[in-house]
């Protein structure tokens, strides 16, 4: 009995590995159809395949952490251990939050980031050139098949390349960042599914939105997203980004979308150009799943009112209200195709008179390409303030918004305080939509701009 059991485990693993075209049609014949999250999840933790609700150890490939949920917290908590990092090469630090240097408190947190990354000697630490989740793909750091962990609530955004990242806290950190492991309970997948495309004026931010509106801030019960359709195929890889980053305002785990040519050119147009097995990362036909069906064919911009990203409406439901600052900005809002979408709107056009525009990049790699685009000089003629490429005014830094009733901003999140001032009404939408209600001087709808612009 137990010569069998070895010989059958012996003849499984071979088929496993050499991938003739009989070896892996015999390969799937034996393994049960599985999920994306479920091929994620069973390559980190050496397994061929993984059962939903089972809890793996999980090797981690990628472990990022920011200024602010990185170095002080876990130098303190492995110098009390007498640890060390378990593999220098797979920790990336960014310095997003807390720049620039305002005050003395921000000085403090950066001096510790940066004078333990100089101790440590890291090899990925990127200073001040823009937002973590934006920064770690541009420099080639994710790709498909990847297991990853961020110091940071919106990590999900790395699942936009068909890799498994997740946020976590310090303390589970500290456990990755000493053992290169973590364990998960593997999730079961519920599969955003969008037919039709989007019409012009309209983006993945008002597809977010959408659902969010509709399923609330725990629609995904913390399992995985899988964003899937026609409308979804069509996206960019910025935006699809939007889609896994916000993927966080759902509740979910994970937000994943299955790697495509469009992620193939993506990558290579950073410097990754090893191959990728594009049949394999996808989920299996057969596999369990939820499906919820959307038409991106009908969708309108979409605003999220005070004080949730789920206060969700229609912009015509939305029309006329006022704004005094428009703020484009953040992971979620300042990429280079946002930059274009505002552009749109506002090229050969002033913002009203009452509205501050402030638009900060996501990164300098985004402002220098809109630059080159001349989508800068478009937005600095329109009357737009240009701020630092970093987090801002999205986790509060620097309390710009002080003093504004409204806002209407391109960020991810609306809640009470979370953009520094607690008297300030926050409404999220596409930076179309911002851009459009920082000319009118209330919020409305860009299709209707865009449209008079064609004219």
């Amino acid at each position: 009995m137990k010569e069998a059991f070895l010989y059958n485990l012996y003849c499984y693993k071979y088929i496993f590995i050499i991938k003739t075209d009989f070896v892996y049609f015999s390969e799937r014949f034996f393994m049960t159809a599985q999920t994306l999250a479920q091929k994620l999840i069973a390559r980190a933790s050496h397994r061929p395949e993984v059962a939903v609700d089972e809890i793996v150890t999980c090797a981690v490939d990628l472990a990022m952490f920011h200024d602010s949920s990185g170095p002080r917290r876990l130098k303190p908590m492995l110098e009390k251990l007498g640890a060390k990092i378990w593999d220098k090469s797979k920790v990336v630090l960014v310095m997003d939050h807390y720049v620039p240097e305002e005050d003395d408190d921000s000085r403090r947190i950066l001096k510790i980031a940066r004078d333990w990354a100089f101790d440590q000697q890291l090899p990925n630490v990127y200073d001040s050139i823009g937002i973590c989740h934006v920064v770690l793909p541009q420099k080639g750091h994710l790709r498909p098949g990847m297991f990853c962990v961020g110091g940071d609530s919106h990590s999900p955004t790395g699942g936009a390349f068909g890799a498994y990242m997740f946020g976590i806290g310090s303390t589970e950190m500290l456990g990755v960042v000493v053992t290169g492991e973590i364990w998960v309970r593997t999730p079961s997948t519920v599969a955003m599914d969008w037919s039709g495309r989007l019409s012009v004026g309209v983006t993945a931010k008002d597809m977010m939105l959408h659902m969010i509106g509709q399923f609330g801030t725990n629609g995904a019960n913390y399992g995985a997203v899988e964003f899937t359709g026609a409308a979804v195929s069509a996206l960019s890889m910025q935006e699809r980004m939007t889609l896994s980053n916000m993927s966080a305002e759902l509740g979910a785990q994970v937000g994943l979308i299955a790697p495509d040519q469009t992620t193939v050119d993506y990558l290579a147009s950073v410097g990754v150009d090893e191959p990728i097995d594009l049949d394999y990362w996808r989920t299996d036909d057969n596999a369990q799943r939820e499906i919820r069906s959307f038409d991106a064919d009908s969708l309108s911009p979409m605003v999220a009112a005070p004080h949730s990203p789920d206060n969700v409406h229609s912009v015509d439901e939305m029309h006329g209200t006022p704004v005094q600052v428009a703020y484009i900005g953040a992971c979620t809002g300042a990429k280079l195709d946002d930059l274009r979408a505002a552009a749109c709107v506002l090229k050969g056009q002033r913002v009203d008179s009452g509205v501050r525009l402030m638009v900060a990049p996501a990164t300098l790699r985004d402002q220098q390409d809109a630059q080159d685009e001349g989508i800068m000089d478009i937005l600095i003629d329109a009357g737009a303030q240009v701020f630092a490429t970093s987090c801002g005014a999205c986790s509060g830094y620097g309390n710009a918004l002080k003093g504004a009733t409204n806002v209407i901003s391109s960020t991810a999140r609306n809640f009470k305080g979370r953009m520094g001032s607690a008297e300030t009404q926050v409404y999220l939408a596409s930076p179309y939509t911002v851009a459009a209600s920082a000319l009118a001087g209330r919020i409305a709808d860009p299709r209707i701009m865009l449209a008079e612009g064609r004219q």
